[in-house]
């Protein structure tokens, strides 16, 4: 009778299928493997890939920009920021449009059905922690105060941990130009130091040179790229669990879905807003 009900008012029933697709940001991948190509053939162009290869800059660019990473953060932050990049390379989020879209399927379901009714499809909702809580809590009776209270703190701690990744990465684009320079007064030392030795003037000027290059290619390239987008993506998710916590609040006070769709509509840029029920 449900099922024939929601055909007759021409919506869809929530989806029971809500396993995380694991999405390949091709985008990412394009662009840094791009960025690589054209400055390798670029180099090949011009010259030698040995000339461009030294282990004394790499030593002073990379674990320099590592070990002043470390002293600004604690090791768990820097591990956590580095566990946290692989989420710039394979989205598992649902869309805005799609988690709102779910949310007033549930709020509809839980308006027609009662809110006991979601205990029979909030298993499949696993796949998304943050919104399986919150649907958890509202199945348990929880008052919607409490479930708002509760939802608001995980959401401004996971902003925190986001945030705290971001500066990490934001931290090291910045450390590695500073390790380059540092590499290059390095060589200019030891090439001044051997200006009576021809052959020492050339590794010498090469670590001033190269360490220069390489704390570059590392900040605008690497570290400062990847801090924009995971920074994107957190503000992506933030938006995400902030209309699963108004959908669970919104059954949990059982109130009219059509008001749900107001409060996700002001939420979601006007390109992806809804008319669920004028459909």
């Amino acid at each position: 009778m449900a099922a024939a009900a929601g055909a007759r008012s021409g919506r869809r029933a929530p989806s029971a299928r809500a396993e995380v697709t694991a999405r390949i940001d091709y985008g990412t991948i394009i662009g840094l493997l791009a960025a690589f190509a054209l400055l390798i053939f670029a180099i090949w162009m011009g010259g030698s890939f040995a000339a461009f290869l030294n282990l004394p800059s790499l030593l002073i660019v990379v674990g320099g920009t590592l070990a002043v990473t470390l002293i600004s953060y604690s090791f768990r932050e820097v591990l956590t920021a580095t566990m946290l990049i692989r989420n710039v390379l394979i989205d598992r989020q649902q869309s805005s449009h799609s988690a709102a879209t779910t949310m007033l399927g549930l709020a509809d379901q839980a308006r027609r059905q009662g809110v006991l009714s979601l205990q029979h499809i909030h298993q499949k909702y696993r796949a998304f922690p943050f919104l399986y809580k919150a649907l958890q809590m509202v199945i348990d009776g929880m008052p919607a105060a409490e479930v708002e209270k509760i939802l608001t703190h995980e959401l401004e701690a996971m902003r925190e941990r986001h945030h705290k990744a971001v500066s990490v990465l934001h931290k090291a684009a910045e450390t590695a130009p500073a390790m380059g320079l540092i590499g290059t007064l390095v060589g200019l030392v030891q090439m001044l130091v051997n200006l009576s030795d021809p052959e020492a003037i050339g590794p010498a000027m090469a670590i001033a040179l190269l360490t220069t290059f390489y704390g570059a290619v590392m900040a605008n390239m690497i570290f400062a790229p990847l801090a924009g987008k995971l920074e994107n993506l957190s503000d992506r998710e933030y938006l995400t669990n902030t209309l699963y916590m108004l959908g669970a609040c919104s059954i949990s006070r059982q109130e009219n879905p059509r008001r749900l769709e107001l409060q996700l509509n002001a939420q979601l840029p006007p390109a992806q807003r809804l008319a669920y029920f004028d459909e």
